[in-house]
């Protein structure tokens, strides 16, 4: 089949379907989307909340506990243990099929009477304060990570240890405020920075020990804004910067920033990985458009936030031994032909799922385990079932769900955005897609009032004292206001508190309090990352410098001294001031 170009019914833009789409999209048996690749992102960033918890009772027990669900939202939801135990019929809120009402209406009211778990957590000590977590023990406001220990602030961490505001990071230990990097000791600010020591201000950096300000180095000891130095000089130049200071932190803050950007940018960071499109894509064959893609992961499209795939089409939190999946959003884990599913886990053959785990066959079905052939959490004989879901199929497809913008939702579309437990500004989509109230309620999403902070601060951002050798154990009682003041986008929380842990981290690591909130800390952290979406560019290298004159090149490149031939898709818009490099050039130049 030939590639087609349609128009998004949401955004409006056009888009194109390739021939290989439409191969997989026959695979699944299901029809081609009708939203654009961004828009369908959006949609499914819509269903997970991570980062937005609420304290309310267990409609089981009573107990008091904290929840992603909001407290006025009409659901039933249960403490975790005792919703994974044999204590309640998870079959009690099935019903019929009604062939009167469209199917989301009915999966809508299903999914308020189908008991929930308060949080997506596995095997959390001492971590409540978390989401999306499993394998942690004492962390806190950490989210979406996995295998932790004393580890705060953070999103998708991974075996790190006694750190703090990491963004996407493997194996760390006693790190802070790093992004997208791995197998660090600390070391703070760093950037796509692996396998590096003792060091400050990293960006794209591999074995770096005690370095500070520094990019593109490999294999280097003692350098300072890319400059050597002897031990001994490099340690009176640390101690001269003054870092436990915040007012001479942010100085040095903004310098690497400026600094950094007379260096040339790989286009993308794709680690051994063939024929493949996206950023933060290693070890993978054939997939294109992916982000955060970290191994294993085979002839798939559109996904973000995944490992060890194969056939998988519009994912994010993806994988774990996973194949032939398609619009799916935490799901995965030796599951197989999954679609349309919500934290659905070891499933195989379901649509339409939201919090199903070691089950199969099942179509529309909420908070299920163990359970065979069930349709709108009602059970069927394999028979029945197979001869109900092609007309439920076609009765979509006749009858579909009409949303609030006139968008059309017919089988093969993700859950509406409307019917979601969440408002949009509770939710990854706010984090990665930031809008304004009235922009989301005139795009046709939902928005939740931020809960009024009864918050009395002690002490504003303003008057915490510089160097964090004068903050004695008293800051540890007193509410500190946000930087922000609640003006931002970033789900500011106003004021914030400096636990024990975190104070001792500072002062053992010599770095000045923070003065903005952890969510706006978070969407600094965000910030620092390249969008999810690919341009079409040109190399920049001219020869014997990049086309701006910024950087000389150190070598001679093999294209000569006239203007590098390659293009590549890039993260990095057009009009960007930053320097980017095919991988060509940038390997002749950094390695």
């Amino acid at each position: 089949m030939l590639k087609e170009t349609k128009q998004c019914q949401n955004c409006k833009n056009e888009f194109t379907i390739e021939p290989e789409d439409f191969d997989f999209y026959e695979k699944m048996k299901v029809l081609p989307p009708t939203f654009c690749p961004e828009c369908r992102i959006i949609r499914r960033m819509s269903w997970r909340n991570e980062r937005t918890l609420y304290h309310r009772k267990c409609d089981a027990t009573g107990k008091d506990i904290i929840t992603m669900f909001a407290p006025e939202q009409p659901l039933v939801v249960y403490e975790r243990d005792y919703w994974w135990s044999d204590k309640w019929d998870q079959l009690k809120s099935g019903r019929d099929y009604d062939f009167s009402k469209t199917f989301f209406k009915q999966f809508k009211e299903l999914f308020e009477l189908a008991p929930l778990p308060n949080l997506a957590n596995n095997n959390v000590r001492n971590s409540e304060y978390g989401n999306h977590n499993a394998d942690m023990k004492d962390c806190y406001l950490t989210y979406a990570s996995f295998t932790n220990e004393n580890t705060h602030y953070s999103n998708g961490a991974l075996r790190c240890k006694d750190s703090m505001d990491l963004y996407i990071m493997e194996d760390g230990e006693q790190c802070y405020e790093d992004v997208i990097s791995a197998n660090l000791s600390k070391v703070f600010f760093a950037y796509d920075s692996d396998n590096s020591l003792g060091s400050y201000f990293l960006r794209s950096c591999a074995n770096a020990n005690n370095c500070f300000g520094c990019v593109n180095l490999r294999n280097k000891s003692y350098h300072i804004w890319n400059m050597p130095y002897s031990k001994e000089d490099y340690k009176k130049e640390i101690e001269k910067l003054n870092l436990g200071s915040y007012k001479s932190l942010t100085a040095l803050r903004e310098k690497f920033s400026e600094f950094s950007k007379k260096f040339p940018r790989r286009f993308a960071s794709i680690i051994r990985s063939t024929n493949s499109t996206g950023d933060n894509i290693m070890s993978s064959k054939n997939v294109h458009e992916c982000f955060d893609v970290f191994g294993e992961t085979e002839d798939s499209k559109f996904d973000m936030h995944g490992w060890q795939g194969k056939d998988i089409y519009d994912g994010y939190g993806f994988g774990g031994n996973a194949n032939l999946m398609y619009e799916l959003i935490d799901t995965g884990v030796q599951a197989s032909h999954c679609c349309f599913a919500v934290f659905t886990h070891v499933c195989h053959d379901t649509q339409y799922t939201y919090c199903c785990h070691n089950s199969s066959n099942l179509f529309g079905c909420v908070g299920l385990r163990n359970k065979k052939y069930c349709i709108l959490n009602k059970q069927y004989t394999k028979e029945e079932y197979e001869a109900l879901v092609p007309k439920i199929i076609e009765h979509m497809n006749e009858t579909p769900y009409i949303d609030v913008k006139g968008r059309v939702y017919k089988y093969g579309e993700f859950f509406p955005p409307e019917i979601s437990p969440f408002a949009y500004n509770e939710t990854i989509a706010q984090e990665y897609f930031p809008l304004t109230r009235d922009e989301i309620l005139k795009r046709g999403y939902t928005w939740r009032d931020p809960e009024t902070k009864d918050y009395k601060p002690d002490v504003s951002y303003l008057d915490l004292l510089d160097d964090i050798k004068d903050i004695s154990d008293s800051i540890l009682n007193e509410v500190i206001s946000c930087a922000h003041e609640g003006k931002c986008v970033h789900q500011c929380t106003t004021a914030f508190k400096i636990i024990k842990d975190e104070l001792q981290f500072y002062r053992k690591m010599n770095l000045p309090l923070p003065r903005l909130c952890p969510n706006c800390r978070h969407y600094e952290r965000l910030a620092q990352r390249n969008p999810l979406k690919l341009y079409h560019r040109k190399c920049q290298c001219a020869g014997q410098k990049s086309e701006n004159g910024v950087y000389q090149n150190t070598t001679k490149h093999s294209h000569g001294d006239g203007h590098c031939p390659n293009e590549f898709e890039t993260p990095y818009a057009p009009g960007r001031e930053e320097i980017i490099y095919c991988e060509q050039c940038y390997q002749e130049e950094v390695i």
